[in-house]
């Protein structure tokens, strides 16, 4: 039950028509209502609030204090209200959505070029894909599933192994022209990108290969590994990302290896997802898919 002091949508919006014309007669044109279903809609929003929001000087609204400050939180409500409108009307006639939350550059590079096959098999599911570095709370944002790197799941959660975390160091051709790919500790004298979330890669790369890294020569850091995919394209350094990231970029000849060899991580990129969204059959339908698809491996 909404409490009595709750403004409604309509008071809202009023409010925020009044704030921006100055004057109930705009407010309401602007919103297409009478005069007076604004000016009760604005009395009875500074009735429940307990404070006057707007001083009446010759027929103009000047606002308060606290309709300054109200009008932001305001304002921000009706437009998140908007967009949560907009992006479920997004969806058309689809019954059954499902919300996933992804590695940024994992949803681009891998995800994404499989998606077509899923849509071409279950046109009636959408998929509602979120941005997410780091860990997912399932209960309080209401996720089916998380696409992440991760260790054997514990507690309510399952988990589907997609693809190991294999990196490769690459850079744009010309960066390595000349340069003996053999002796990697040349890299040493390049201009390393960085990734600004797992900052140790490049010191497990050189620990592997038993070099002193002590004097890494740092280079621009950045977010998202996509950042440094297209650092290194640019010719800004040399990049150590995963092998799915760069795929395009190898094949086109935009990249080249800097070194013959892979770094090869310990946590795989994994679905994981609560029991509860078994439940739900469309959760299955695309869990079953992706099971397929990272056995196949191919886009």
């Amino acid at each position: 039950m909404r409490p009595a002091y709750h403004p409604t949508i309509a008071e809202l919006r009023a409010f925020v028509a009044c704030m921006d014309r100055g004057s109930v007669t705009e407010a309401a044109a602007s919103l297409h209502l009478t005069q007076s279903t604004v000016s009760r809609s604005l009395a009875l929003l500074e009735e429940k609030l307990g404070v006057p929001l707007f001083h009446r000087v010759r027929k103009r609204l000047v606002p308060s204090d606290a309709g300054r400050l109200f009008a932001v939180d305001a304002a921000a409500i009706l437009a998140r209200l908007d967009q949560a409108t907009v992006k479920t009307m997004a969806f058309g006639g689809r019954r059954e959505i499902l919300n996933l939350a992804v590695l940024p550059t994992f949803a681009a590079r891998w995800l994404s070029p499989r998606l077509v096959a899923f849509s071409r098999a279950e046109p009636g599911i959408s998929l509602n894909v979120s941005a997410r570095l780091g860990a997912v709370d399932f209960e309080a944002e209401g996720f089916d599933a998380a696409i992440l790197r991760s260790g054997p799941p514990s507690g309510i959660l399952e988990a589907l192994t997609l693809c190991p975390d294999r990196l490769l160091a690459v850079a744009s051709p010309q960066l390595l022209a000349g340069l003996d790919l053999a002796d990697e500790a040349m890299l040493l004298r390049l201009p390393l990108l960085q990734q600004a979330t797992r900052p140790t890669l490049w010191l497990e790369w050189f620990r592997e290969a038993g070099i002193d890294a002590r004097d890494i020569l740092r280079g621009h850091r950045f977010e998202q590994f996509a950042m440094v995919v297209e650092g290194a394209v640019a010719g800004l350094g040399v990049a150590l990302v995963p092998d799915f990231a760069v795929e395009r970029e190898l094949e086109g000849g935009l990249l080249t290896l800097a070194s013959p060899r892979s770094l090869a991580l310990p946590e795989p990129y994994c679905l994981l997802h609560p029991r509860r969204s078994l439940q739900r059959p469309a959760f299955a339908r695309f869990l079953a898919w992706l099971s397929r698809t990272a056995i196949d491996g191919s886009p």
